[in-house]
């Protein structure tokens, strides 16, 4: 019996310290954040510097589960709205839109966050966000279940699309120069074609 008893504690200590290892969230200096046992996480991520009004996040949705994933919404402590977003061509121009059904990220697979493209956004920032913060939000997939993220801000550079919703956030807006106070949504150009920091 008394080789027995450390042989169990032993294999109960190392089931344990296993299972921490699989719930646990890891971030890392790149913009990489590994999420518990969903097997969702962002490769890469950041986030854009902004003064106030809107911004976004980019990077690789990363799935290593067996399953499909879909993200549903999004919700952060440092905007008062967020929505996922796609890139579409409207009338010849490219324009934001809230995405239908989320976003898919198959199973073993990725699914790019990139400007002109899908990305996570940020609307009513209750804050500025500088360059060197670290952003946290949470997703919420269709199961129900949530996934923390987190990302650096960083500089980088805006362009011209135009956003297509419904949430008014003023007359118009200026990411370029930070003036993203007040904006139309319909009728203003957000310039959130990012492009990569360099």
């Amino acid at each position: 019996m008394k080789t027995t008893t450390p042989l169990l504690a032993a294999a109960l200590l190392a089931a344990t310290a296993l299972s921490a290892c699989g719930d646990s969230d890891a971030s890392s200096s790149d913009g990489s954040t590994a999420a518990g046992s969903t097997g969702l996480r962002l490769d890469d991520g950041v986030v854009r510097a902004a003064d106030s009004g809107m911004t976004a996040a980019f990077g690789t949705l990363v799935n290593d589960g067996d399953e499909d994933v879909v993200v549903v919404s999004a919700t952060s402590d440092v905007a008062e709205v967020m929505e996922l977003h796609e890139v579409v061509e409207s009338d010849g121009a490219m324009v934001m839109q809230e995405k239908d059904g989320g976003f898919v990220v198959p199973a073993g697979g990725s699914h790019l966050l990139e400007a002109g493209g899908d990305h996570v956004m940020f609307m009513g920032l209750t804050d500025g966000l500088e360059a060197g913060e670290t952003v946290t939000w949470t997703l919420e997939l269709e199961d129900g279940s949530v996934v923390e993220l987190s990302a650096p801000v960083r500089d980088i550079a805006a362009g011209d699309e135009e956003y297509m919703g419904d949430m008014e956030m003023g007359d118009d807006m200026d990411m370029e120069s930070g003036d993203t106070e007040s904006m139309e949504p319909g009728d203003a150009e957000s310039g959130m074609d990012m492009g990569s920091d360099g």
